[in-house]
């Protein structure tokens, strides 16, 4: 038998494992992966239901909100746990492993949080802190907003609301316009706001349709028309730069620097749950006509062992770009942005490579539904396609490296 096979079907030094999947760790980060280990038997519990219903079960998303990680990035003066970009980033890889769609949701609603750092105090504390359930919706500005007295006068459809089963608010990102739907225009093109809206006041469409991250129940939803209160409203422009000082401030982030982080944690998190599933199966599975387990084939080792580098690489480079975003948040303008942007279309690629290895060297057995890598596979390439992943940020930086200016895609 080959040296790193036992008989009982696992790795006889688990020792390298250990190591290369362990970067250094602060007292707050354990005691916040502990939470998330913590919850690994409820979610493997309601895996199937999810993948079904196409949606998290209840049981799931209240033991997220009892281990407070539906607001870890949110300030601790609206209720949050205001964890480091890292620390965050480590908990949403660890769901990931266990569940993408679970990591997803928490994900979406830890960068919907950041915006209680723009919106008023007493409105963060409202849909924060006198608010135990997600607060998630569509930020791409696809409905329109008329002002009138007092605020504005929404209507609309939105798409990809993850995790909105369990939500009691909605954002609305919508463009700024007439009476006769003409934009309002400022130098940098349309004015545009994100609106807070109860979701009894939104209809739900029947959409989340998909390959992967059926769990995350990212249903459409439209507005015929509501009056939304100038204070439950951010501008997107305020958005581009970090919120202004006050006590209450959690990061001194811009938005947009921020998201990212929550979408390739999820990837390196699926990628890490693929590999450890394709590092199980390997020391069991003897495919067809051949007389050793995949494990003892040379080829085999050598393609794991880049795709263990390729996934610690995308998880090194995160934790970078963390101490980037943390350390040059309030001033570092276009090139920290350019920075955060290389390293989630970097992580992107990754991630999927290291799930395309395992899922390819696996054999049939990655086809089945029954097969773990089967999911893994759907939900990387489904998370991969989010615009804060998106391969156009190679190009975009390319531009901006080369003198240019830092567009989001041209």
């Amino acid at each position: 038998m080959n040296a790193l096979i036992s008989t009982t079907g696992g790795y006889v030094n688990e020792q390298p494992k250990r190591l290369l999947n362990k970067t250094p760790a602060t007292a707050e980060t354990d005691h916040w992966l502990a939470k998330a280990d913590a919850l690994a038997s409820v979610i493997d519990e309601h895996r199937e239901q999810a993948e079904y219903e196409r949606v998290t079960p209840a049981p799931v998303i209240d033991a997220l909100r009892a281990a407070g990680v539906h607001r870890m990035w949110v300030s601790k003066d609206f209720g949050g746990g205001q964890v480091s970009l890292r620390t965050g980033s480590a908990v949403i890889q660890r769901l990931a492993a266990a569940n993408p769609s679970v990591a997803w949701q928490m994900g979406v609603q830890g960068a919907i949080g950041r915006l209680s750092d723009y919106l008023p105090e007493q409105t963060a504390r409202k849909l924060f802190a006198e608010n135990d359930t997600l607060v998630v919706g569509g930020v791409n500005p696809s409905g329109r907003a008329v002002p009138v007295d007092g605020g504005f006068r929404l209507s609309g459809t939105w798409a990809f609301a993850s995790g909105s089963a369990h939500a009691d608010w909605l954002i609305c990102a919508a463009v700024v316009t007439g009476e006769d739907g003409t934009p309002h225009m400022t130098d940098t093109g349309p004015e545009t706001r994100m609106l807070f809206v109860p979701k009894s006041e939104c209809r739900m469409l029947d959409t989340w349709h998909t390959i992967g991250l059926r769990g995350t129940g990212s249903e459409h939803f439209e507005i015929e028309e509501t009056f939304v209160t100038e204070d439950f409203t951010v501008a997107v422009a305020d958005m581009l730069r970090p919120p202004a000082a006050r006590p209450s401030r959690a990061y001194a982030i811009g938005y947009y620097d921020f998201g990212p982080f929550t979408s390739a944690s999820t990837a390196v998190g699926t990628a890490q749950g693929a590999l450890e599933a394709f590092k199980s199966l390997a020391t069991r599975k003897t495919p067809a006509a051949a007389t050793n387990p995949l494990a003892g084939s040379h080829t085999v080792q050598e393609k794991l062992g880049r795709a263990e580098a390729q996934l610690r690489a995308a998880r090194l480079a995160l934790v970078d770009a963390a101490w980037h975003a943390e350390n040059c948040g309030e001033d570092g303008g276009d090139a920290l942005s350019a920075l955060i942007r290389l390293t989630a279309a970097t992580v992107a690629e990754n991630a999927t490579s290291v799930v395309d290895t395992a899922f390819r060297l696996a054999g049939t057995t990655a086809i089945y539904t029954s097969s773990p890598l089967e999911r893994y596979f759907r939900d990387v390439h489904t998370a991969v396609k989010h615009i804060t992943l998106s391969h156009t940020h190679f190009e975009t930086v390319g531009q901006y490296l080369l003198g240019g200016p830092l567009m989001m895609r041209r």
